[in-house]
Order: structure tokens, then C-alpha cells, then sequence
């Protein structure tokens, strides 16, 4: 498994409501992406960072959603180009399914 980390800088600072009404609006877009298994939005303390942590099953899924049309869906939404970082997970600890995976 693996995790990615977007980031981008707003424009405008959101406040915790406004995000949560941004993010709703575009959650269900990834309700079926191949390869998800985990996306938790993000927004910083001062509302001027937001993005998202994802959990995937392989780097190859992850990469075939960050694609030109990804950046240009969020340089729309948001008016900034996103940032992606990714990271190796060897080891996930799920409390609500009582389990550890690797």
C-alpha cells in the first residue's frame, strides 16, 4: 500500500464550514476510483492549505488518478495547482475494523 498527500494553497483562506461544503461537493467523485481505499480531506488551521491524505492499494492506482485532468479539476475548483507527495505505508493500523494490514 501506499499514501499520497495533496496539498495546495488557497487564493482565499476557507473557514472550517466552507470547506466542509466544498468537500462534500466533490467527494462523491471518488466513490469508485479504482484502487482507493481511503481519501480524508484536509484543511489547514489558518483555512489557507487544503487538500487531501489518500490510502491506495499500489502506486500504479495512485498515478492514474493524478492525471492532467485531476490538476485541471482542482486548479478549477480551487484556482492553484496541487502539490502531490508520496509515501510507502508498510503498515496500516484500522481501529474501526479492528485490524492491522501490511
Amino acid at each position: 500500500m501506499i499514501s499520497t498527500l495533496t496539498t495546495f494553497k488557497l487564493p482565499k483562506p476557507l473557514t472550517p464550514d466552507e470547506a466542509r461544503s466544498v468537500f462534500l461537493s466533490t467527494a462523491p467523485k471518488y466513490r469508485e476510483v479504482p484502487g482507493l481505499i481511503r481519501k480524508v480531506y484536509v484543511l489547514s488551521e489558518d483555512g489557507g492549505t487544503a487538500g487531501g491524505m489518500y490510502l491506495w492499494h499500489s502506486r500504479s492506482d495512485a498515478e492514474a488518478m493524478y492525471t492532467d485532468a485531476w490538476r485541471d479539476f482542482v486548479k478549477g475548483k480551487y484556482g492553484v495547482e496541487p502539490a502531490v507527495t508520496y509515501f510507502d505505508s508498510p503498515v496500516v493500523v484500522d481501529n474501526v475494523a479492528g485490524q492491522i494490514l501490511s
